[in-house]
C-alpha cells in the first residue's frame, strides 16, 4: 500500500499468488514466511519418537516452528488450549481459523493410520466463523447442473473472513422461508467453513416497510421451461434439461473438472462462449 499498489486480501491468497509468479524475483521480493511442523524422508538418522520432539529438533536445526505449539493431556487439556488460542486469536501476527490436535506418540500415529487422505491421529477444531452485517439488494435464482434452482442473495459488499462478499447462498426455498430473508433486509452473513458465504439470519427489527418474501418462479429464469417441485423434496428444478443453457454450462464444467476429465484451460468464460454459440 505504501507503494500505491492494491493490498492483498488475505494471507492465503497472498502466499499462493506469490509462489505462482512466473518471475522468481517477484516472489523473492515478498516477505513470505512459514512454520515447519514435520519431517519427510530421513537418511542417516532416525525420526524422534514423539511429534513434540520433532518440533524441538526442527528448532535446533534452525527452522521456525509455531511458538504456540504445546503438549497437553486429556480432552480437558485440549479444550483449555482451544479456549486460550481463541482468546489470543486477534492478537497473533498471523491468521488462524482453529487449532489441530495430534497424537504425540509417532508409533501410535502409524498404528492409527489414515482414512482416505485424512489421518486418524489428528483432528482440526475450528473457531466459530466470523460474521458481519450487510443488506440484501435482491434475491435471484441460479440454475445448477441437475436443474436445481438455488436462491442467491445479492448483497451490499462486505468484508468478512478475509474476503469481500457480495453473494451468499440461501440453499433452497424451505431454508429461505425458514430464515425469512427478504429483499432489503439487514442480514448476518458468514463464510461457512471459512469458504462458502451464507446468510445466517435476517434481522426483522431492521426490516424496511413493505418487504415481501420472494416466491419460487414458475418458469426457469434462464430458458423459460416450467419449474417443478416434488411434494417430498425441498429442491425445485427446471424441466428444460440440456435445452437449458445454464444446465449445459454446468454439465460441461463438471465434465471438464479436475475430478472428471481434468481438461486444463476450459474455464468458465470459454464454456460460456461455447454454449452461447451453440457449439
Amino acid at each position: 500500500m505504501a507503494r500505491g499498489e492494491k493490498a492483498l486480501v488475505n494471507p492465503r491468497n497472498a502466499a499462493a499468488g506469490s509462489l505462482r509468479q512466473l518471475d522468481p524475483r517477484m516472489t523473492a521480493a515478498r516477505p513470505l514466511d512459514l512454520f515447519v511442523y514435520g519431517i519427510g524422508h530421513v537418511e542417516g538418522g532416525a525420526i524422534p519418537g514423539h511429534h513434540s520432539e520433532v518440533l524441538q529438533a526442527l528448532r535446533r536445526w534452525g527452522f521456525k516452528i509455531c511458538p504456540q505449539s504445546r503438549t497437553v493431556e486429556s480432552i480437558e487439556g485440549c479444550l483449555d488450549y482451544y479456549a486460550e488460542m481463541g482468546a489470543a486469536r486477534a492478537k497473533l501476527k498471523y491468521q488462524i481459523d482453529g487449532v489441530v490436535y495430534k497424537v504425540d506418540d509417532i508409533t501410535l500415529q502409524r498404528r492409527l493410520g489414515f482414512v482416505s487422505r485424512a489421518p486418524r491421529w489428528a483432528i482440526a477444531h475450528k473457531f466459530p466463523a466470523e460474521e458481519a452485517l450487510t443488506t440484501v439488494r435482491g434475491i435471484e435464482f441460479q440454475v445448477g447442473r441437475t436443474g436445481a434452482l438455488t436462491p442467491v442473495a445479492r448483497l451490499a459488499p462486505v468484508f468478512v473472513g478475509g474476503v469481500t462478499v457480495s453473494n451468499a447462498t440461501l440453499h433452497n426455498m424451505d431454508e429461505m422461508q425458514r430464515k425469512d430473508v427478504r429483499p432489503g433486509d439487514t442480514v448476518v452473513i458468514r463464510r461457512a467453513g471459512d469458504v462458502i458465504p451464507e446468510v445466517v439470519r435476517a434481522l426483522p427489527e431492521r426490516r424496511v416497510a413493505g418487504a415481501e418474501l420472494v416466491k419460487l418462479p414458475t418458469h426457469c429464469p434462464v430458458c423459460g421451461s416450467p419449474v417443478v417441485r416434488e411434494s417430498d423434496q425441498s429442491v425445485a428444478r427446471c424441466t428444460g434439461g440440456r435445452s437449458c443453457p445454464a444446465q449445459r454450462k454446468e454439465e460441461i464444467k463438471h465434465f471438464a473438472s479436475r475430478r472428471a476429465l481434468d481438461i486444463q484451460g476450459l474455464g468458465d468464460k470459454l464454456v460460456d462462449q461455447l454454449v452461447e454459440r451453440d457449439w
